[in-house]
């Protein structure tokens, strides 16, 4: 699949990239695993004077001989004897950019912690030593948001207040979700979108793989996701078993909870058997993937809130595969594709509601999106986006299927929370598949 988008991302980078030649630059990039990081930064550095280390979980020593050989045949620095220590290393290449112009890219930056958490005092200590007398392009590249942010935001820590650039990487828009649809797909239909939204979520390396497959229609993407060698199958646990340790079991439980629907935090408890307070907040604030959301205009102080999973395809992998690891060991995927097939309209009603909300913050003249829902789960508002500088007001109802749709019984849920809108000229409207 060719390189998609991610304009406004080259030209920053270009600008870096330029004004590190004058003085040195040091940028973090983040974002989730798989959403395109490292193909768009070797695009920005293609034909440029570039090293690229990826940080392995092996030992420092192991490591560093991995990176004096990227070292000397991508910059041709010959930095000889054995370096055993990362200190040692990267005090070469600083030197190194006394004299010329590079870019240094590390990925995967925040699993020093790992290999040896010192390593980023020592950063430190040579960064500010050496930073006025080079022109170094440094970019700092982790697929852990709380982790990255810990490491540079945190006052506490060795490299606060070190950043000249911070770059936080999202999945595709909607609109370039669109448009790599259509370049492999002209005629697609608006349930080819919906489902390519609902397993990919604008996430680069999974449109690839569907992409690259010809899997373009609603049948071959289910197709695809369900056959004995789809990389989609174990994705889930790839990303996240080793990030959770010997807790994954609990986290893993808690996830596919909110995935069924069990999105406050008394029905998980009552699930699980004890108090998940602590696992929910580590889910939301240390892996990012779990948010709370609140009903529009309610109070801070609210505790009227829902978890949801973020990530369309890990709420999509803990919905349909995780659950069904049994049928995957017996190799019964057509069964897995069954349950799939069965299930999927009901889910996907859900996946249109963020589709919508999330079309209308990338695209329309609006200060706010979100929905609404009383504490006894009745006038239940799907979308309700707000113009704070021309006080308008969208609210819409949204289904599959535009039939299913009441203006009318919408006008009364409206009436319902009118009092937060009287500043508000109100319009009402009807989404749907036919409006994606």
């Amino acid at each position: 699949m060719k390189f998609y988008n991610r304009v406004s991302e080259l030209e920053t980078l270009s600008q870096i990239e330029k004004q590190s030649t004058e003085t040195a630059c040091f940028t973090i990039i983040v974002g989730r695993r798989r959403v395109g990081k490292t193909a768009l930064l070797l695009r920005s550095s293609a034909g440029k004077k570039m090293l690229y280390l990826f940080v392995s979980r092996s030992s420092e020593a192991v490591l560093c001989r991995q990176l004096q050989q990227q070292a000397s045949e991508a910059l041709g620095l010959q930095i000889y004897g054995a370096i055993n220590r990362f200190a040692d290393l990267f005090e070469q290449l600083l030197i190194f950019a006394q004299n010329e112009h590079y870019t240094l890219i590390i990925d995967e930056f925040q699993d020093f912690d790992i290999v040896n958490r010192a390593i980023f005092s020592e950063i430190q200590n040579l960064w500010d030593r050496y930073k006025d007398s080079i022109k170094l392009n440094f970019i700092a590249c982790g697929s852990i948001y709380s982790l990255m942010m810990k490491i540079f935001e945190n006052g506490k820590e060795p490299l606060f207040g070190r950043l000249t650039s911070k770059i936080v990487i999202k999945p595709f828009t909607i609109s370039a979700i669109k448009d790599i649809l259509k370049d492999h797909n002209p005629a697609y239909s608006a349930e080819d979108l919906l489902f390519l939204y609902t397993l990919t979520g604008g996430i680069s390396h999974y449109i690839a793989l569907l992409m690259n497959a010809k899997a373009t229609t609603f049948k071959k993407m289910l197709d695809f996701v369900t056959r004995p060698d789809s990389p989609f199958l174990n994705e889930g646990k790839e990303l996240l078993i080793s990030e959770f340790g010997r807790d994954y079991s609990t986290y893993f439980s808690i996830i596919q909870l909110i995935a069924a629907g069990k999105t406050t935090q008394s029905e998980v408890d009552s699930v699980i058997g004890k108090n998940t307070g602590a696992y929910l907040e580590n889910l939301e604030k240390q892996y990012s993937l779990i948010v709370k959301s609140k009903p529009m205009f309610s109070k801070p102080e609210s505790r009227n809130a829902r978890w949801g999973i973020s990530d369309n395809f890990l709420h999509f992998w803990f919905r349909f595969i995780y659950p069904n690891q049994a049928l995957i060991e017996m190799r019964k995927f057509e069964m897995i594709k069954l349950y799939i097939s069965n299930n999927y309209e009901q889910y996907s009603g859900l996946v249109l509601e963020k589709y919508f909300r999330q079309k209308f913050a990338e695209e329309e003249a609006i200060t706010t999106v979100g929905n609404f829902w009383d504490r006894n789960g009745e006038n239940e508002v799907d979308l309700i986006a707000l113009n704070d500088f021309d006080k308008t007001a969208t609210i819409a109802e949204v289904k599959r299927n535009p039939k299913k749709i009441s203006l009318q019984a919408l006008a009364i849920k409206v009436a319902a929370i009118q009092k937060h809108l009287a500043k508000y000229e109100v319009s009402l409207k009807a989404l749907s598949l036919n409006d994606m």
